[in-house]
């Protein structure tokens, strides 16, 4: 089996288990985090990816929610983030779960696809970095995202909040992929 292919299937795997997530906080919760801003949803993931940081970084924690929940969460917001950027503000906040999770699967292919395309001219570099170099690229593009965020979305060169959080996305599928290989 080709390298591309085991990735796919591990990259599949993740989804799965975040898809679930997502559709059961979905029955819990409908879709309450349509009132968040973008900037708000931007502010969840810093504080997902800084609890990482931090675990991380002190080798222990208090609230045993491990880093695998955290990490599911960057991606569900990351989600939520790029419905939000698509669906004006002014339409209804609550919304049914099948078109809900006909959003999340758009969003997940179109991720998915970039991932392949950077895949494929990087060579799964990604393999071979370290799980806490995703943290630090997570909480850089959280940055980038940020300051975008303040320039009311305008960019002079570099790419837009939704690229952004498909790359942090995927930053998290990689970690994940590689903390379950462990």
């Amino acid at each position: 089996m080709s390298a591309t292919t085991i990735t796919s299937q591990q990259y599949d795997t993740i989804i799965r288990q975040c898809r679930d997530i997502f559709q059961k906080k979905n029955i819990d919760y409908g879709t309450s985090w349509r009132i968040m801003r973008t900037s708000s949803i931007t502010d969840q993931i810093f504080i997902k990816a800084q609890r990482i940081r931090s675990i991380e970084q002190k080798g222990t924690q208090k609230i045993q929610e491990n880093v695998v929940n955290e990490y599911a969460g960057i991606i569900n917001y990351c989600i939520i983030g790029l419905i939000q950027l698509v669906m004006p503000q002014d339409v209804e906040l609550e919304m049914q779960s099948e078109r809900v999770m006909r959003l999340f699967e758009e969003e997940v292919a179109k991720t998915k696809t970039l991932m392949e395309d950077k895949n494929h001219d990087y060579g799964e570099a990604w393999r071979d970095m370290r799980i806490n170099t995703f943290t630090d690229l997570i909480l850089m593009k959280i940055f980038r995202v940020k300051q975008i965020e303040d320039n009311k979305g305008e960019t002079i060169m570099s790419e837009g909040i939704d690229a952004n959080y498909r790359d942090i996305m995927n930053y998290a599928i990689f970690a994940l992929i590689r903390l379950n290989e462990k």
